[in-house]
C-alpha cells in the first residue's frame, strides 16, 4: 500500500488543460466559486492547445490567467516541455485534462506524478479512446457512465478515483446518451478533485482508497 501524500492545508492550485469548448472547465469553475470546490482549489491557469478553443475564450472572459500553445505541427515532446514550464511557472499542485485532445509524452506525466486528472465517458475499463458514449452505444449497453481517473502512459488507464453510472434508455441514441453522460461528469470531476486535494487517500495495487484524517 502506498500513500501519495498527506491532507492538503492550503487551497490546492489547478492547471486546466483543454481543447475544446471546455464545459468541465467551466462546472468546476462555477463549483469553485459556490461549490463542493469552495475554498479547496483556485483555477491558477487555463492553457489550450488549439487557437480557437471556445474554454480559452471563457476562460479569458471570467479573467483567469490563460496561455496557448499550439500542438499542430510540433513535437510532442517540445510542446508538452513548454506546457509544463507555464504549469510550473503557475505553481500548479493538480493538472486537470477538461478535454484535452493530446496524448501526454512519459516525461510530461513523469514531471506531475500522481498530480494529472482525466475524465472518460466511459466506464472504464470498457471503451476507451474516442467516441466512448457511441461505442457503449452501438455495443447495446444497459449501462454507461464515467470515470475520473489519474493519468499514467497507457491511454485511459490510471487508477481510478470515481465512476458514475447510468442507465442507457431504450429513448436513446448515441448524443443524447452523451449528453447525459456530460451531466454526470460535471458534478463528478468535482467531488474527484475535492477528494484528490484532500490528501485522504492512498493506493493499494491500482485501487484508489478513501483514508480517515489522522
Amino acid at each position: 500500500m502506498s500513500r501519495p501524500g498527506a491532507a492538503q492545508h492550503r487551497v490546492a492550485r489547478l492547471g486546466i488543460l483543454l481543447s475544446g469548448r471546455g464545459s468541465n472547465f467551466l462546472a468546476i469553475a462555477k463549483s469553485i466559486e459556490s461549490g463542493s470546490l469552495k475554498g479547496l482549489a483556485d483555477i491558477a491557469v487555463v492553457i489550450a492547445n488549439v487557437e480557437d478553443a471556445p474554454g480559452l475564450a471563457a476562460a479569458r472572459e471570467l479573467g483567469l490567467p490563460t496561455a496557448l500553445f499550439v500542438s499542430k505541427g510540433r513535437k510532442r515532446a517540445e510542446h508538452d516541455a513548454d506546457v509544463a514550464a507555464c504549469l510550473s511557472e503557475h505553481e500548479v499542485d493538480l493538472v486537470i485534462l477538461a478535454g484535452y485532445m493530446r496524448l501526454l509524452s512519459p516525461e510530461f506525466i513523469a514531471a506531475f506524478p500522481n498530480r494529472i486528472l482525466n475524465i472518460h465517458p466511459s466506464l472504464l475499463p470498457a471503451f476507451t479512446g474516442l467516441d466512448a458514449q457511441t461505442q457503449a452505444f452501438e455495443y447495446g449497453c444497459t449501462v454507461a457512465g464515467c470515470t475520473v481517473h489519474f493519468v499514467d502512459e497507457h491511454l485511459d488507464h490510471g487508477v481510478i478515483i470515481l465512476q458514475r453510472a447510468i442507465p442507457v434508455l431504450e429513448t436513446d441514441d448515441a448524443h443524447s446518451l452523451a449528453e447525459r453522460i456530460l451531466v454526470e461528469e460535471h458534478t463528478a470531476y468535482a467531488e474527484a478533485i475535492a477528494r484528490v486535494v484532500s490528501g485522504q487517500y492512498c493506493f493499494e495495487g491500482r485501487r484508489y482508497l478513501r483514508i480517515a484524517e489522522a
